[in-house]
């Protein structure tokens, strides 16, 4: 098997799924976007998904120091 073999799409989570996933409401998702302070989204025509890396990594930078 060959990488070309190996090629997998990549889980895209839609803006429901993402605000679930982190637990906060989709107007808190789209506020926080608006203003900067979320993950970085995948834009496809007119609609944003995230992957669950980007969300895992935006909910570690969430962290409070200890």
């Amino acid at each position: 098997m060959n990488e070309e073999d190996d090629v997998r799409a990549p889980i895209l989570l839609s803006p429901d799924e993402a605000a679930s996933w982190c637990h906060i409401s989709v107007g808190t998702l789209n506020h926080l976007r608006y203003h900067g302070r979320f993950a970085p989204a995948i834009r496809i025509g007119k609609r944003c998904f995230w992957t669950p890396k980007d969300l895992l990594a935006w909910l570690e930078s969430q962290k409070e120091p200890a």
